[in-house]
């Protein structure tokens, strides 16, 4: 397996394909730790870099906080 760090562009892309399907649209959006625990996505936000001369000069940065209500195990990926 491959693994990319992703950027706004590729995220816009996710998401347009998803939001292609009504049943993604009205989907929770939750993160899953390494550890298997679930959080809800509290929001996103565009940031930027201070320091001169690295790669990125901004940053979307997702925050999270713990699920307000458990939901069932999944039943599968799609």
């Amino acid at each position: 397996m491959i693994s990319h760090t992703m950027n706004g562009k590729l995220l816009r892309q996710t998401l347009d394909k998803f939001m292609k399907a009504p049943v993604a649209q009205e989907a929770r959006v939750q993160v899953v730790l390494p550890n298997g625990e679930f959080y809800d996505i509290q929001g996103i936000q565009l940031m930027e870099n201070k320091l001169l001369g690295v790669r990125e000069t901004h940053r979307l940065v997702v925050t999270i906080e713990p699920e307000k209500w458990r939901m069932g195990q999944v039943v599968k990926k799609l």
